[in-house]
């Protein structure tokens, strides 16, 4: 009779388990309108730097050999926290464009745009301008092509050899519009120089390397469905 209630006891107490249990679940469970929403940049700035082979402190090579700057010093001191009318205007432009395109990232935009900086000097250089056409902007591209064509008109050579990059940070972000605008500042290495029809040096040093900062100015329009960006402008610190 006593094993009876015992074993009564125990079924009494694990229904009672189970009861708190599906109530504890319940409760945990429930959404409270307060979860996700949130740009996705948020999430990706309070993870900068702990993506596998990334080091932030200092420019690394990528798998092709090139450095690559994840995010600069400008975000690390930010409080992106708080509103955007405390937010730095670098730290509140890159908010605005992640508010209209949720796939936008300040890391991998920098990376693509040193890609496309090595890209475009070598097309330049070349006089590749079938390639520059997509990555330039209308004004931007007949600025180069006229180059080249006046390059080519006078028998001309350039050699324009890319060192490194040294480093790379958005400086500038803004939205107006549906338009995005990035300004990015390039510091590299390069070996310039430009020849004449008889091969001699008219311009820089073929056996020079010299140190280069750039300003690059990218557009997107962000309801276009081309993910895209084009380079409208550019300018360099002597």
């Amino acid at each position: 009779m006593g094993n009876g209630f015992q074993f009564f006891d125990i079924i009494l107490f694990a229904m009672i388990a189970v009861f708190l249990i599906l109530r504890l679940r319940g409760v945990l469970g429930r959404r409270d309108g307060h979860e996700g929403g949130l740009p996705d940049i948020f999430d990706r700035l309070m993870n900068q730097g702990k993506k596998p082979g990334a080091d932030n402190t200092d420019p690394e090579n990528n798998e092709n050999g090139e450095n690559v700057v994840k995010l600069t010093d400008n975000f690390s001191d930010t409080d992106f926290s708080a509103t955007a009318t405390d937010q730095t205007p670098l730290a509140a432009g890159i908010s605005a464009i992640t508010s209209v395109d949720r796939q936008f990232d300040i890391n991998e935009f920098v990376s693509g745009a040193r890609m496309a900086f090595e890209m475009i000097l070598r097309a330049y250089a070349s006089g590749d301008s079938a390639t520059l056409r997509p990555l330039l902007g209308d004004e931007a591209f007949a600025n180069f092509d006229r180059s080249i064509r006046e390059r080519e008109t006078a028998g001309q050579t350039m050699e324009e050899t890319l060192v490194s990059i040294r480093s790379a940070e958005a400086v500038e972000a803004d939205l107006e519009g549906a338009e995005a605008q990035i300004t990015v500042k390039l510091v590299s290495e390069q070996v310039h120089a430009l020849f004449d029809k008889d091969g001699t040096a008219i311009e820089g040093d073929p056996n020079l390397v010299i140190t280069v900062t750039d300003f690059w100015t990218f557009v997107r329009n962000t309801k276009a469905k081309d993910p895209n960006w084009t380079l409208v402008a550019t300018r360099s610190l002597d």
